[in-house]
């Protein structure tokens, strides 16, 4: 026995140090939402896009944008993603494995689920991280999200219905995923099931409800842990738990004239034109749609009257439409936006009910679907009531199709579901190669950029995965 130090059977025998262990992986997860890297996975999208002058400073970042030679197994901004994720879920499935309480095994095997899912949906086959059965080489993604159902079943059962810490996932979060991973699993796996995923959007829609105006969920001066929040990352606009988001979101012009302008920021993260422009002009908005204004800013007059120019980047989407949902207007005049500390949505009801519909509409219960979105989404998208001639009806269920997915770009953008939408329905390299400005110029994107490079740092270090193991295409 080691004289200088703990053996990790004699760490994890104590369940105390389990729980301070957990705590600090709520911490680590929701960090992989704070600061630049929250937003990588949202980039190369067909409503998301980096600016001119980000675009020009970091070739390997532009690569995500661009679909270009530098999106490789060497690019630094996808292996740091990749990076940060693995250690997150080591250390849940040794929680999940040596825990004596089923309360904190279910935490742990939430957080391990999360994690393996996005990473299952990005890259395509990876390891499974068990305890009592570890598999370092890249694992059969029906082999990979059978244990993801099965660790979201466990959380299901043994979290709470309520948590007062609301770092803590419930009961109705596990559910609200568990629907998810029945919608989203790769058809290849057999679990793609929409009656069972509806099933389980069934538990969890009566449990919370939409607010009644959709720019309250992105206003800081309120309680953004609402009815309609089903799970978030919390953060504060303080460091270091503020979530730095406005600082990629923002305008550089604005920034330049005054950093303590709350919209301020450097242009890493804008709407596309198919976003942020009405259906009259090639893009996504219907006249009346509330969310529009309160998901995209593009007026820049300053609090105080000034208007800000151009600066010496000379990048004209400097002044073009940006995001509104991680302005903090409690920085206005006090900090630097940097210190932008709104929550961070991870699953929330209305993403629930689009799904739900989406499900609906698969099953050939084309009507329901509608019935269903005109009654919540849709209605209070319209502030209570939906104009004439906007209210869904006899639609096909091809027709919906479409509309649903433009309905997810209204509602979700900026929320870190539509890259997963896009793979999931096999529609990136069509929207994104059309809707990206960048993709178009460049030229490149296709099929085999549904999943990104496994990074070269990975096939280095992991005995079980080799060069031969890479994504084709890569």
């Amino acid at each position: 026995m080691p004289k200088t130090s703990l053996t990790e059977e004699q760490v994890y025998g104590n369940e105390e140090n389990i729980q301070l262990l957990i705590s600090g992986l709520y911490t680590q997860w929701r960090n992989t939402k704070q600061d630049r890297g929250g937003f990588m996975f949202t980039l190369g999208t067909d409503e998301a896009k980096q600016g001119g002058q980000q675009v020009h400073e970091n070739n390997v970042q532009a690569a995500l944008d661009k679909y270009s030679n530098a999106l490789n197994a060497s690019n630094s901004s996808l292996a740091e993603q990749w990076n940060k994720r693995w250690p997150v879920i080591t250390a849940a499935a040794k929680a999940a494995y040596y825990a004596q309480s089923n309360s904190l095994k279910a935490q742990a095997r939430f957080i391990r689920a999360t994690l393996t899912f996005e990473l299952a949906m990005l890259w395509g086959p990876i390891p499974i991280i068990d305890q009592e059965n570890m598999q370092e080489a890249r694992q059969p993604l029906t082999d990979v999200f059978d244990f993801i159902i099965k660790d979201l079943e466990f959380a299901s059962e043994y979290l709470e219905e309520t948590q007062s810490d609301k770092n803590i996932p419930t009961k109705g979060a596990a559910l609200a995923l568990l629907g998810k991973i029945y919608l989203y699993a790769p058809e290849e796996t057999g679990f793609r099931d929409y009656e069972r995923a509806i099933s389980y959007f069934d538990q969890v829609i009566p449990k919370y409800a939409l607010l009644d105006n959709y720019a309250d969920l992105f206003n800081t001066t309120l309680d953004q842990n609402s009815s309609e929040s089903i799970y978030a990352f919390q953060f504060v606009n303080m460091s270091p738990d503020n979530n730095m988001a406005q600082h990629h979101a923002g305008s550089r012009a604005v920034a330049d004239l005054d950093g303590n302008t709350y919209f301020g920021g450097y242009d890493l993260i804008m709407p596309t034109d198919y976003y942020a422009n009405d259906q009259a002009d090639g893009g996504v908005w219907e006249p009346g749609d509330t969310r529009k204004l309160a998901s995209i800013r593009y007026d820049f007059t300053l609090p105080d009257g000034r208007i800000p120019t151009i600066t010496w980047t000379g990048q004209q989407d400097e002044l073009g439409p940006h995001t509104r949902k991680f302005e903090d207007i409690r920085t206005q005049g006090v900090q630097n936006f940097w210190y932008s500390g709104g929550l961070i949505y991870y699953l929330r009801l209305a993403d629930i009910l689009l799904c739900k519909a989406e499900c609906l509409n698969e099953l050939n219960q084309t009507n329901e679907a509608i019935q269903l979105l005109n009654t919540t989404v849709r209605k209070r998208a319209f502030g209570g009531t939906i104009p004439d001639g906007y209210s869904w009806e006899g639609i096909s269920k091809e027709d919906l199709q479409e509309r649903i997915m433009d309905e997810r770009i209204r509602e979700l953008a900026f929320e870190g579901w539509r890259r997963m939408d896009l793979i999931r329905t096999g529609k990136l390299v069509e929207y994104v190669s059309e809707r990206n400005p960048w993709a178009k110029a460049e030229g490149t994107l296709q099929e085999f950029h549904n999943r990104y490079p496994i990074p070269e740092s990975e096939i280095k270090q992991n005995d079980m995965i080799n060069e031969e193991d890479q994504n084709p295409g890569y």
